[in-house]
């Protein structure tokens, strides 16, 4: 008995692969864990340069530094045009970026209010519903300013769609789990001041 007790003992075939059936699943989860966060960065990046791009180009309009007319390209009026260069900023940069919802509150489309409650009018596309809608601040310079504002909110779910895989997208404030699926939320909003 005594040597057979020594014979196991000094037995290690067989122990590695134990250890790596032991560590694999904890590796898998972190390594599928740092490719979603690695997707929700490029999309948080993304969806924050959108909004930047349309509410620059609601304030220069055709008169950018290098002398684009990004309307030429889409619609015609404003507004339009705004939403149109923020989806198509979008659009290349997103998965189904198109279908982004977004609120353009410009200088061209008009203004309400009067003296220092003077605000843009807002137009909005692809039934956009986020938050502070058609409630652009006031500039703290009205009359003489108004803010001009682009806002975006953007839903997507991470490439590995599944709770275990998403324990620290699940910690922000943007992630939210139901059943087994994680969807993400982002609402970005820039505003610039117009003359």
């Amino acid at each position: 008995m005594r040597s057979l007790f020594k014979r196991l003992k000094g037995e290690s075939r067989g122990q590695a692969m134990v250890e790596t059936a032991l560590i694999l699943p904890l590796l898998l989860e972190v390594v599928f864990n740092a490719i979603n966060f690695g997707y929700f960065f490029l999309m948080a990046l993304n969806i924050t340069a959108a909004p930047h791009h349309g509410a620059l180009y609601s304030i220069l309009g055709g008169s950018t530094p290098i002398g684009v007319d990004y309307a030429a390209a889409g619609p015609k009026d404003t507004q339009d045009s705004v939403s149109y260069l923020t989806l198509s900023d979008l659009t290349g940069s997103v998965h189904n970026g198109a279908n982004a919802a977004v609120q353009v509150c410009t200088v061209k489309s008009g203004t309400s209010g009067s003296g220092a409650a003077l605000i843009t009018v807002c137009s909005q596309y692809n039934s956009y519903t986020g938050p502070d809608l058609n409630t652009p601040d006031p500039d703290p310079e009205a009359p003489a300013f108004v803010l001009n504002r682009v806002d975006v909110s953007y839903t997507f779910t991470p490439l590995l769609d599944q709770r275990l895989f998403n324990l620290i997208l699940l910690a922000t404030p943007v992630c939210s789990g139901s059943g087994g699926g994680v969807t993400c939320t982002f609402h970005r909003q820039v505003s610039m001041r117009a003359m």
